[in-house]
């Protein structure tokens, strides 16, 4: 079982970038998928980024499409989650979890079994 952990967040204003990390604990990420999800108060918790854990296949939500990029280290230590052109709609804690890698890349299959302690983001407008 993969220890996960988050760090990166912070309050930034509208149209700024943050990238955000999910490092994995005395373990690498090796036949882990992993996914960046967000929960927002007073929202269910939303899937944002999934990413293969050989990195060759990624899913990004409409929300975010085109402004957040995820990607793995070389040595598949660290999730990242790079995030531009921020907007206040974005605010929210955001959990990297992982999956393994036995049931493929299609989303709708995956078991997150292990998740972070989440990284709050905070965009002001």
């Amino acid at each position: 079982q993969v220890q996960l952990v988050e760090s990166g967040g912070g309050v930034v204003q509208a149209g700024a970038s943050l990238r955000l990390s999910c490092a994995a604990s005395e373990r690498t990420f090796a036949h882990y998928n992993v996914g960046w999800f967000r929960q927002a108060p007073g929202h269910e918790r939303e899937f944002v980024a999934f990413i293969q854990w050989g990195g060759g296949t990624t899913y990004s939500s409409d929300s975010v499409k085109g402004r957040f990029t995820i990607s793995i280290d070389n040595a598949r230590k660290t999730v990242y989650l790079q995030m531009s052109s921020l907007k206040p709609e974005d605010t929210a804690v955001y959990y990297c979890a992982a999956a393994p890698s036995t049931y493929g890349t299609i989303l709708r299959n995956q078991v997150w079994g292990v998740w972070g302690q989440g990284t709050q983001v905070t965009v002001s407008s």
